[in-house]
Order: C-alpha cells, then sequence, then structure tokens
C-alpha cells in the first residue's frame, strides 16, 4: 500500500547507494514511483541491471542510471557523482544505504575490521555527502538521509565495531542537519531494527548461532518479541526514507527517525 503521489518528486533527481541491498533497492523503486530521477549505485552489477529493469517494467517512463561504483575508493565516489550529474543534472536527493555489518566481542576484534566497517558506515557517507552538500547548497535546496539503525542508539552483543559505526553517523546526521538547514537542505536518519534483508537474516543467523538456535527459530524469536509481532520489511523503511526526503517533513530536521516494531517501549 502506498499513500505517495505519483508526481511529489517529478523534476527531482535521487542519488540512493547500497542500491543492491535491501532497503536501496526499495527505496530506488519508491522514489521512481514518486516522480524522481534516479542514480542507482552498487557493487553487484547483475543487481543493479535487474533494479533497473524492475523500475523500468513497472514506470516506463521512468529516468534510472546505474553506476557500478565501490563507495570505499574516493575515485569512485567521485566519478559516481560526476557521471549521475552528467546524466540527470543536480542531486537534490540522497540516500546513503550502503554499509556493512559484522565485527565481533572486544577481545576478538581487529583493528582491520574495525576500520574497514567505520569507514564503510561512517566515513563514506560523511565524504559522499560533502560531494553533493556543494550543489545543494548553491541551489538552496536538498534533503539526505542516512540509512542507520537502532544500533546506533544501544549497545548489543558483539557490537562494538557496528554500533559504533552507526552511533557515529547518527552524530554526524544531527552536526551536519545543524550546518545544512541554513541553506534549506534536511538531514534526517532512519533507525531500522532487524529489517527482512540479506543483510538483516544474517544477524539473526549469528545470534542464532550464539543461542544455540536454528535460523528459523531465532528468526521466530525476534519476531515474537516484538510489540508488533514481527519484523520490518524493507519497503517499509523505504516508505519512511521517501516521506522524510518529501516536504511533508519540510520542519523534520536532524531527526533519528525509529522503525522498530515497538521494540523501543521494552
Amino acid at each position: 500500500m502506498s499513500v505517495f503521489s505519483s508526481n511529489v518528486f517529478t523534476g527531482k533527481h535521487a542519488l540512493v547507494t547500497g542500491a543492491t541491498g535491501g532497503i536501496g533497492y526499495e527505496t530506488a523503486k519508491v522514489l521512481t514511483a514518486m516522480g524522481a530521477d534516479v542514480t542507482i549505485t552498487g557493487r553487484k552489477e547483475d543487481v543493479l541491471n535487474q533494479l533497473k529493469g524492475d523500475i523500468q517494467s513497472e514506470q516506463p517512463y521512468a529516468k534510472v542510471v546505474s553506476v557500478v561504483a565501490d563507495l570505499a575508493e574516493a575515485s569512485d565516489r567521485e566519478k559516481l557523482v560526476q557521471t549521475a550529474q552528467e546524466k540527470l543534472g543536480p542531486i537534490s536527493l540522497l540516500v546513503n544505504s550502503a554499509g556493512i555489518s559484522g565485527g565481533s566481542v572486544v577481545e576478538e576484534l581487529t583493528q582491520d575490521v574495525l576500520e574497514r566497517i567505520m569507514h564503510l558506515n561512517y566515513t563514506v557517507p560523511i565524504m559522499l555527502s560533502q560531494q553533493i552538500y556543494k550543489t545543494m547548497k548553491e541551489n538552496q535546496e536538498g534533503a539526505i538521509v542516512n540509512v542507520s539503525s537502532l544500533s546506533g542508539l544501544r549497545g548489543t552483543y558483539a557490537g562494538t565495531a557496528y554500533v559504533g559505526s552507526k552511533f557515529a553517523l547518527n552524530g554526524f546526521t544531527q552536526s551536519f542537519a545543524l550546518e545544512a538547514i541554513e541553506h534549506n537542505v534536511r538531514v534526517n536518519a532512519v533507525c531500522p531494527g532487524y529489517v527482512d534483508t540479506e543483510m538483516g537474516r544474517d544477524g539473526i543467523r549469528r545470534k542464532g548461532e550464539r543461542e544455540n538456535r536454528s535460523f528459523e527459530e531465532q528468526f521466530e524469536t525476534e519476531s515474537r518479541n516484538l510489540p508488533s509481532g514481527r519484523i520490518s520489511t524493507p519497503k517499509e523503511v523505504a516508505n519512511t526514507i521517501a516521506f522524510l526526503l518529501s516536504d511533508a517533513a519540510e520542519n523534520i530536521v536532524g531527526e533519528a527517525v525509529k522503525i522498530s516494531g515497538g521494540s523501543v517501549m521494552r
């Protein structure tokens, strides 16, 4: 079900990173259905091609540009922004959805793993936002949503690296929001709990292994423990992102919107 109009983002160019992951994939589809021209990026060319095909089968007139990029590399970030703006014009909507999970308990955590998670989940969104913000600031228009996590709001077992990166991302969201709003650019974050994506399922599987449960048993346990009784879908997160990007949220600034099925109340 959608409550959105098909022309909310007409004339807007949105860049969605991590579009080969579940949340980014659905976000790109939602934004094009709302009229946006969209650049999608990720490391898996076959998934990007599938996403582009899915969008154009549902929205035959949608303008979609696909760019394979490893955002950990500065040169790829530069290529991405240049290609996107050459083909679809200035970027006025940015969704920083790319990221990784992982890590371990502190006594087993290596510096390489810690630095990789922090780089991809924290440094990369900052540096990409910095590039795109220049044009948003010049045009006095824009909206950015960072895909964070409930793990950016409270600690989890064996979560030092991932949790730390998401706490940092939420801190960036708030600090940048204070700077950007002076130029009519809004910055917010979404903080989902477990989402039914590949990354979410991997997290549930690892937790199940620690607690000697099968994936199916742990998935059922996590669902049952939520007040809503179920884990969020990627589409639900995508809808929240779209709302935050839209003018309907024009006085929502620097927020970390929880999508938890009610779990933060317990």
